[in-house]
């Protein structure tokens, strides 16, 4: 067991479809759960001090963060369907399954989290209450680039090997406004990270039709000048969601207030 702030948490396990997913379990009241980004891990991510969890759990919430399968703990093969959004969003529904989760609950997603999210709440949308879509990533007329560069990457790690793809990865810039936050390797084992590049080529968010038709709150969390997380994504979706709030970060400063913007935001009385 371990502790974040004053809360304890506890790993939890369950199988499905070719894996094992490994969560993080804590505090006590409404469930929120929580789908990182592409490549991370829960502790990964909390190695990077992104994003502060801490705010959600001290204002009554129970916080549940998951490793996407192959990623962090949690097993996965070398299977490229097994990565896409939609898949993905399985995973997330199977979860929430496993939870027991019989009442609709919060769910949060960055990056490729995003797009396991807004999947799910597509599919399943009564499940889902609120809805928080941090740095959301390519999608529609962006994706073709991402899922080209991403083939190319599958191709050179079979190659070359991973070390050949991080090197060439090293030399591209990084965004400002996260220029110091470290990095570190993917997680996904080199065997099964090509599957995962593929998977993610293959994928796209839903379609801005199948979006509008969401009812849930929904916080958009972008920061600027990212092409892989490009602000017009953020932009379309808070245009077409129908209770789509979007804020910008545009300094680091102000990307450690997602925090508490995102326990305000899950912890505000709903009106509609």
């Amino acid at each position: 067991m371990r502790t974040l702030g004053r809360h304890a948490v506890m790993e939890g396990r369950f199988r499905h479809r070719r894996a094992e997913l490994v969560y993080d379990d804590a505090g006590e009241g409404p469930l929120a759960v929580y789908a990182h980004g592409g490549f991370a891990s829960q502790a990964v991510e909390d190695r990077m001090g992104l994003f502060d969890w801490v705010p959600v759990l001290d204002r009554g919430r129970r916080l549940v963060r998951y490793d996407t399968r192959a990623h962090g703990r949690s097993t996965g093969e070398p299977v490229a369907g097994d990565y896409t959004y939609t898949s993905l969003a399985d995973d997330l529904l199977a979860l929430l399954d496993h939870l027991g989760a019989t009442e609709p609950i919060d769910a949060m997603g960055a990056s490729m989290g995003c797009g396991s999210v807004l999947h799910a709440a597509v599919q399943a949308p009564d499940r889902f209450s609120r809805l928080v879509l941090l740095i959301p990533p390519t999608a529609w007329t962006t994706r073709k680039a991402y899922a080209r560069t991403n083939r190319t990457s599958a191709d050179t790690i079979e190659r070359e090997g991973v070390d050949a793809w991080l090197a060439a990865k090293r030399k591209q810039p990084r965004p400002a406004v996260v220029a110091d936050v470290p990095t570190f390797p993917p997680t996904p084992a080199e065997r099964v990270l090509p599957s995962v590049l593929r998977g993610l080529a293959l994928s796209d968010l839903p379609s801005p039709a199948a979006i509008s038709a969401l009812r849930q709150p929904a916080l958009i969390l972008a920061w600027v000048d990212d092409p892989g997380h490009p602000l017009s994504t953020a932009e379309a979706l808070a245009d077409a969601l129908p209770h789509g709030d979007l804020h910008v970060s545009r300094t680091r400063a102000d990307i450690r207030t997602w925090g508490e913007r995102i326990a305000d935001y899950l912890t505000r009385p709903r009106t509609e």
